[in-house]
C-alpha cells in the first residue's frame, strides 16, 4: 500500500494512504511492535540523558507487558495499520485521588508514555493517539489528563503544548 505525507490546510503534515488504520487496546500479539517502539523512545532519551537512560533499553520486557495489558487501571492503546503493524502506542494510568486535607477528590488519566515509530513521526499518528486518549479520559470521568516530559525532549514538549497542555508543576534536580 502506498503511503505519503501531505500538508493539510493548516500547513501541518498528515498521513494519507489507502490503508485503514485503527487505535485500539493493545493485545499480546502487539508486544513485539510495542517493544520495538519502547526501544526507540528509550534511545531518544538516552541521547539526551545518557546518565539516566541506556541505549537500546526498554521500560518493560515482554513478560511485564503481557501482565500490563490485562491491568484495567493501566490501559495501553496502539495505533495499527491494516496489516496490524504497530506504528504508535500510548501507555496510560488511571489514578483515583481520594482527597485529603489539602487536595480534592478527583480522577486523573496519566499519560505515562506515547511513542510514534520514528519513520512515521510528523504524520498525524501522535495527534490521533493524543486525541483518542483525551476522549477516553473524558469518557471515564477524569478531571484532567497529565503527563511528564523530559527536558531533553523539546520536540515532545512542543507537541504537547500545541495540543493545549499547560505546565502543572516542575520537577527539578541537582546532580551530585
Amino acid at each position: 500500500m502506498k503511503r505519503y505525507l501531505r500538508k493539510n490546510n493548516t500547513g501541518k503534515k498528515q498521513v494519507c494512504s489507502n490503508m485503514a488504520s485503527t487505535i485500539r487496546r493493545a493485545e499480546e500479539r502487539d508486544i513485539p511492535g510495542v517493544l520495538a517502539l519502547l526501544r526507540q523512545i528509550c534511545n531518544v532519551h538516552s541521547e539526551g540523558r545518557p546518565d539516566l537512560f541506556k541505549k537500546d533499553g526498554t521500560k518493560y520486557g515482554a513478560e511485564e507487558l503481557a501482565l500490563l495489558l490485562h491491568d484495567e487501571s493501566r490501559p495501553v492503546f496502539v495505533y495499527v495499520n491494516e496489516s496490524e503493524e504497530v506504528l504508535g502506542y500510548a501507555f496510560c494510568v488511571i489514578v483515583d485521588y481520594e482527597g485529603s486535607g489539602a487536595l480534592v477528590k478527583r480522577r486523573e488519566l496519566y499519560l505515562d508514555d506515547l511513542c510514534v515509530d520514528e519513520s512515521q513521526r510528523g504524520g498525524g499518528i501522535g495527534t490521533a493517539l493524543f486525541s483518542h486518549i483525551k476522549s477516553f479520559a473524558k469518557e471515564i470521568g477524569c478531571y484532567h489528563l497529565t503527563l511528564n516530559v523530559w527536558a531533553c525532549n523539546p520536540s515532545a514538549m512542543a507537541f504537547y503544548e500545541s495540543r493545549g497542555m499547560q505546565l502543572l508543576k516542575k520537577e527539578m534536580e541537582v546532580i551530585l
